[in-house]
């Protein structure tokens, strides 16, 4: 019972240092700071049960999955940082989507077209990113059907901690206000273009590793 325990303690951990909740808390929201509180919150379930159920499709499928579409984990690394490149790189010279700023002829529309940035880039790749795929599918490969719910489980409990964060890391909005928050988006997405940058040398330095 205590290897099981520190097994999965051990598994939460790794989640943990790979996706860092709070690291994305404001990430987060600088992606919804102009959303209402409905929207923001559907927008944090929503990326969080979609990063969910990819890590669950990963863990329980990753290899076959590549090999069937015939790609490697070093060009999803590189297709991934480029992706969040730019997403970063928009961040950085402080352009909104239009979708920021709904019509009131046409909320329904918007709201739903701000439930994007839930799929991408918060659910895949800032949450279930190739790091995080990547560790999913060595934690649950290892030690059979065991292992596999271990991996599952840890990640969840992960996934409901990261959706408390995003909720109450929205009230801080309040208090930094406007000018803060344009700040915090500029340096976020610095950060993000950075990490983008990083995902590609690592798919880069991979494939030539592997020549």
């Amino acid at each position: 019972m205590g290897k099981i325990l520190l097994h999965a303690i051990t598994v939460f951990m790794g989640f943990f240092a790979i996706m860092n909740p709070i690291a994305n808390v404001p990430i987060f929201l600088s992606l919804t700071s102009e959303d209402d509180d409905e929207t923001t919150q559907a927008i944090a379930l929503k990326s969080l049960v979609v990063a969910f159920f990819i890590v669950l499709l990963f863990s329980v499928a990753g290899k076959t999955i590549f090999e069937l579409f015939g790609f490697t984990l070093e060009a999803f690394r590189i297709a991934g940082g480029i992706l969040v490149f730019l997403i970063g790189f928009h961040m950085l010279q402080g352009d909104h989507s239009s979708i920021q700023h709904p019509s009131k002829d046409d909320k329904q529309k918007s709201r739903e077209a701000a439930l994007g940035v839930a799929i991408s880039p918060l659910a895949m790749p800032i949450l279930a990113g190739p790091g995080t795929i990547t560790t999913a599918m060595n934690f649950s490969a290892g030690s059979g059907y065991e292992g596999l719910i271990i991996t599952i489980l840890a990640f969840g409990v992960l996934c409901i901690i990261t959706y408390l964060f995003f909720i109450f890391g929205e009230k801080f909005v309040t208090y930094l206000g406007a000018s803060a928050l344009g700040v915090i988006t500029r340096m976020m997405g610095l950060i993000i273009a950075v990490i983008g940058t990083q995902m590609v040398i690592d798919g880069v330095r991979g494939v030539i590793k592997g020549m």
